[in-house]
């Protein structure tokens, strides 16, 4: 039995972001698939014995569980000493750019993602009031990486491992994130670069064609 259990499905980019963080720390983990698509994170079983909040992911670790992907990171990187903070001044920074992602950079842009890209729903004044706040919420990133490698400290952190979560998925949003912002695109580059590295595909099963895909 692996010492890490990771509740999750291929198509969530949250999910996505406390897989890779296992990975790229080389932990014992295994993914659990969570059958999304069918209501499971809904139901009661699931909130009464894994998440209140209905939320995948959800990480095991001994008698722990964890829930809300910037928790998730920011424990590994408790427990493995890797792509944490260096000072104090360097753990409020992180946690900026985690609530800012959260809020603003993965939130919107998971949102227009599930209706264009996953569920095809047509072009709509919600789809266009989404897009507008992607950008926006990207030219931020694009700007502040205009003149640094990664988010915070000059090195990859478990700000850059969130903010990343859904920029590894390739479903049409109606513009061309990597032309618009191609600071953001060089960025991804860099992580994907990242010794142990691999796409949200290779880590989790898909939710979509069963657990067995991947």
């Amino acid at each position: 039995m692996s010492d890490y259990t990771l509740h999750c499905f291929g198509e969530s980019g949250n999910s996505y972001k406390a897989a890779l963080m296992l990975e790229l720390c080389g932990l014992d983990w295994a993914p659990a698939f969570v059958p999304f698509f069918e209501g499971a994170t809904r139901k009661t079983e699931w909130r009464e014995t894994l998440n209140e909040m209905g939320e995948a992911p959800v990480l095991i670790h001994g008698d722990l569980t964890l829930t809300q992907s910037g928790v998730i990171l920011d424990y590994l990187a408790e427990e493995t000493g890797k792509f944490g903070p260096e000072t104090a001044a360097e753990r409020r920074e992180i946690w900026r750019w985690i609530l800012f992602d959260n809020h603003k950079f993965t939130s919107y842009f998971a949102t227009l993602r599930f209706f264009l890209g996953i569920k095809k729903f047509p072009e709509s004044p919600v789809t266009e009031f989404l897009r507008g706040r992607v950008i926006d919420a990207y030219k931020v990133v694009e700007k502040h990486l205009a003149s640094r490698d990664f988010l915070v400290g000059g090195r990859p952190t478990i700000a850059d491992l969130s903010l990343a979560g859904y920029c590894f998925y390739t479903e049409e949003v109606g513009f061309d994130r990597w032309a618009t912002f191609p600071a953001v695109h060089a960025w991804t580059g860099r992580i994907a670069a990242l010794p142990g590295w691999k796409g949200p595909w290779e880590l989790m099963p898909s939710a979509l064609t069963g657990p067995s895909a991947g």
